[in-house]
Order: C-alpha cells, then structure tokens, then sequence
C-alpha cells in the first residue's frame, strides 16, 4: 500500500461519539509527506479514570477545543480519495461512524484497513499483537503510545512494512 491515511482516535470515556483527540498520517507514494493532530472537544463532554490513565487528557485539556465538526472540516481535505489505516480499525472507524451520527453528518463510506488483523497474519510469532509491539518488529520505536499522532505515526509505519 503505497497511498493512505492513517487514524488513530483517543477517547474520553466509553462512549465511541466521545473522541477527544484525532492523530492523521498522511502518506503518498510510501513517504509520509503530511500530518495532523487536534484536540477535540468530546460528546459527550466526561472523561473518566481508565480513559485519564491511558492518554493523560481531561477536561482541562478539551474545554477551549473545537467540537468535531470543525476538526473533521480541517481533515476532510487532507484524506480525500485516500483509504484510511488504523490499528485495530474496528474501534476507530465506530468512534468515527459514532461522531459522525451524534453531529448529524453524512458519512461516506470511508474505506478502512487494519494493521492489527495483518499483523495477526503476517507477525505471527509475536508476542502479542499491541501497536507498540508491531510497531518495533517493524522497526518503529514508539515513545509515545496513547498519543493519537504518535500512534498513528506507528501505524503509517506499520502499514508500510505489512500491507
């Protein structure tokens, strides 16, 4: 796969509307050649401990951010034509499906792939398959997990070596 966007979605709390932070990778003919991260204000607007404890954001970090709308709007554009890459598509593309629908928007039928799924293929002597687990049996260190570009960063990475 040579063209694609990857994704990653950080939450904060159970409900899949409540993104809070949206990590995008852009990459065309193999290189990474753009990025993008916001903070996004989440719907609904709680994080709870779990959510805290694996990314570090709270409310303090989202109140003053842009609700998604305005987020997806700087995005659109960036990813047009593009299939989109996550690992472990299914939770990023119902947190993207939810947020769309609690916004009331129209969501196109965004084609996904899973890095998770093909490294289960392909990396099967791991250990586990985790991003950062993946990520550094294809050669990417990532130093920073649960934040959404830096995973997402992995995950263009990862795309790169297995898809």
């Amino acid at each position: 796969m040579q063209d694609f966007a990857a994704i990653d979605f950080e939450t904060a709390n159970s409900e899949p509307s409540s993104v809070c932070s949206v990590g995008i990778v852009i990459v065309r003919d193999g290189e990474i050649v753009d990025t993008f991260y916001s903070l996004i204000q989440p719907e609904p607007n709680y994080y709870t401990y779990w959510c805290r404890r694996v990314h570090g954001l709270c409310c303090a970090d989202t109140d003053s951010a842009p609700v998604f709308p305005k987020v997806w709007a700087q995005i659109e554009p960036l990813i047009a034509g593009l299939p989109l890459v996550a690992h472990n598509s299914p939770f990023d593309k119902g947190c993207l499906k939810a947020v769309f629908r609690v916004y009331q928007m129209d969501y196109p039928d965004y084609e996904f792939y899973d890095t998770l799924a093909a490294s289960r293929r392909k990396l099967r002597t791991l250990p586990n398959h985790q991003l950062q687990t993946v990520a550094a049996a294809c050669g990417y260190n990532l130093t920073n997990h649960h934040h959404a570009l830096a995973d997402a960063e992995a995950c263009a990475w990862i795309a790169r070596e297995i898809l």
